[in-house]
C-alpha cells in the first residue's frame, strides 16, 4: 500500500492524512501502557546482558590479571635465581682466588713482623756503662793533694784515664747510635711489606663484603618476588617493558645485519644454484641465501645454549658437561664454515660486479675497464664483512631470549588493557540503555502530547470537584 493510496480513503488528501494521524494518536495512545511496558522490558534486559557481558568480561581480565602476574613474577624469580647464583659464583672464585693463599700470605706477614721484632729489640739495646769507678773517685776527691805529691800523680792520673774513658765512651755510644739508626733504617722495607700485605688483605675481604652486600640486596628482592608484594610487581613489569622494548630494538639492528649479509650472498649464490629457477614465487638463489643465515642464527643459538648463556632450550642445559662441549666445538666448527663460505661468496660477488660493469662497457662500445690498484680494498672489506656478520649474528640468542621472555608479560598486559576498556564500554553501554529506556518512553509520549493533555485536564477537574464536593460535605 502506497502513501498516495492511503490518501485517497477521501476525495480530500488533506482530510484523508489528518484521519491516519488522529487514528495512529488514537492507537498510540490506546497503547501507550503497553508499549511503555516493551520499551521498559527491552530495555532492561538489554542493560542486563550488557551487564552480564560486563562481569564476564571483568572476570576475564582478573584471571589474566593473576595469570600475568604468576607468569611475572616466575620470570623474576628465574632471573633473581641466575642472578643470585651468578654471584655466588663470583664470590666463591674470589674466596677461592684471594683468601685461598691466606696461609702464605699469613706467613709472610709474620716473618716480617718476626724481623721487625728482632731488628726492633736490636735497636732498643744500650751501650755498656763504664766501670764503677765512682766511689773510688769519691773517696780520693776527699784526700788532701796538697799535702802530698804522690796523691796528685794519683788524682792526675785518674783524670787522665776518665776523660780517655769518657771519650771511649762517647764513640761508643755513637757507634751504637748508628747502629740503631742503621737497624731502623732496615725495618722500613720490612713495615712496607707488612702494609702491602694488610692492603692486599683487607682489599680482598673489602672485595667479598661488597659482593655479600650484593648478595642481600638480590636476596631481599628475592624474597619480595617470592611473596609477591605489589612493589616486587610493579618493578618486575617496568623492568619487563624496557627489556621488551630494548630487546626489540637490539632485533630490529641484528634484522638489518642480516639484511646486508643476505644483499651479500644472494647475488653470487644465483650463480652457483641458478638465478632462473623458483620455488613458488622466490627466487631459489633467495632462499639458498636466507636458509645460510637462518642455519648461521641456530647456530649461535644452540652455541650460547651450549655455553649457557642463555636458556631457550633446557634439553641442551641439561646436556652433560661433555656433551656440551662437543656441542660448542661443533657450532664453533660450522659457524667458520659458513663464514668462510660467506667470504668466498663476497668475494665472488666482487668479481661478477666488475665481470658486468666491463660487458656493459664493451657492449657500449667503449674500452674495457682498468683494473683500480684500490680495488683490493673493497674486496678485502666485502669479504671482512662476509666472514664477520655470521658471528656478530650469533648475539642475536641474547637479545632473542629477553624478547621472548619479556614478550609474554607485555600480550599479558596489552590484554588486561583491551579487557578493561571494553569492560568500560559495556558498563557505559549498560547505563545506556537504561537511559534510553526512559528517553524513548518520553519520545512515545510526544505524539500523544493532545490526548495526554486532554486526560490530566481531565483528571485535574474531576479531582477539583471531589475536593469540592468533600469540602461541603464537611461544611454540612
Amino acid at each position: 500500500m502506497t502513501f498516495d493510496t492511503l490518501l485517497a480513503i477521501t476525495p480530500f488528501p488533506a482530510i484523508s492524512a489528518l484521519l491516519w494521524i488522529v487514528l495512529a494518536v488514537a492507537v498510540l495512545y490506546l497503547s501507550r501502557g503497553t508499549a511503555q511496558k516493551v520499551i521498559a522490558i527491552v530495555c532492561e534486559a538489554l542493560h542486563e546482558v550488557a551487564r552480564t557481558a560486563a562481569q564476564a568480561v571483568q572476570s576475564a581480565e582478573q584471571r589474566l590479571a593473576a595469570r600475568n602476574r604468576e607468569v611475572l613474577l616466575a620470570a623474576g624469580r628465574e632471573a633473581k635465581e641466575r642472578i643470585v647464583e651468578r654471584e655466588f659464583d663470583r664470590i666463591a672464585d674470589a674466596v677461592h682466588r684471594d683468601l685461598a693463599g691466606y696461609p702464605a700470605l699469613q706467613r709472610a706477614l709474620s716473618e716480617a713482623i718476626a724481623r721487625i721484632e728482632e731488628d726492633h729489640q736490636q735497636a732498643a739495646q744500650v751501650p755498656p756503662e763504664p766501670p764503677g769507678w765512682t766511689k773510688a773517685v769519691e773517696a780520693m776527691a776527699k784526700l788532701d793533694a796538697k799535702k802530698d805529691a804522690s796523691v796528685a800523680e794519683i788524682l792526675a792520673d785518674i783524670h787522665d784515664s776518665i776523660v780517655k774513658a769518657q771519650g771511649n765512651a762517647l764513640t761508643e755510644y755513637r757507634a751504637a747510635t748508628r747502629r740503631r739508626h742503621e737497624l731502623l733504617r732496615r725495618m722500613m722495607p720490612q713495615w712496607r711489606i707488612v702494609q702491602q700485605t694488610l692492603a692486599r688483605a683487607t682489599k680482598s675481604v673489602e672485595s667479598i663484603l661488597e659482593r655479600s652486600r650484593a648478595i642481600d640486596r638480590h636476596l631481599q628482592e628475592y624474597r619480595e618476588i617470592v611473596q609477591g608484594t605489589e612493589r616486587a610487581t610493579q618493578v618486575l613489569s617496568s623492568s619487563s617493558l624496557v627489556q621488551f622494548f630494548v630487546s626489540a630494538l637490539v632485533l630490529a639492528v641484528a634484522v638489518g645485519g642480516a639484511a646486508i649479509n643476505f644483499s651479500l650472498i644472494a647475488r653470487p649464490m644465483a650463480e652457483m644454484v641458478g638465478g632462473t629457477t623458483f620455488i613458488g614465487d622466490f627466487r631459489t638463489s633467495e632462499i639458498a641465501a636466507l636458509v645460510i643465515i637462518m642455519v648461521e642464527i641456530s647456530m649461535g643459538l644452540f652455541l650460547m645454549e651450549s655455553l649457557r648463556i642463555t636458556r631457550l632450550f633446557p634439553v641442551i642445559g641439561a646436556l652433560s658437561d661433555k656433551a656440551r662441549v662437543r656441542m660448542v666445538a661443533v657450532t664453533l666448527v660450522i659457524l667458520l664454515l659458513l663464514a668462510s663460505v660467506e667470504a668466498g661468496l663476497a668475494y665472488m660477488r666482487e668479481l661478477l660486479m666488475q665481470d658486468e660493469l666491463a660487458t656493459a662497457e664493451l657492449l657500449r662500445g667503449g674500452e674495457a675497464i682498468v683494473q683500480s690498484d684500490y680495488l683490493w680494498i673493497t674486496t678485502a672489506a666485502q669479504m671482512g664483512m662476509g666472514f664477520t656478520l655470521p658471528f656478530a649474528l650469533v648475539f642475536v640468542a641474547i637479545p632473542l631470549e629477553t624478547f621472548v621472555h619479556s614478550l609474554r608479560t607485555v600480550l599479558g598486559l596489552c590484554g588486561i588493557g583491551v579487557l578493561k576498556t571494553v569492560h568500560l564500554l559495556l558498563r557505559l553501554l549498560g547505563t545506556l540503555f537504561t537511559h534510553l529506556g526512559t528517553v524513548l518512553v518520553r519520545l512515545y509520549d510526544i505524539p500523544i502530547f493532545m490526548p495526554l493533555w486532554i486526560e490530566a485536564a481531565y483528571r485535574k477537574r474531576e479531582s477539583s470537584e471531589r475536593r469540592r464536593d468533600g469540602y461541603a460535605e464537611a461544611r454540612q
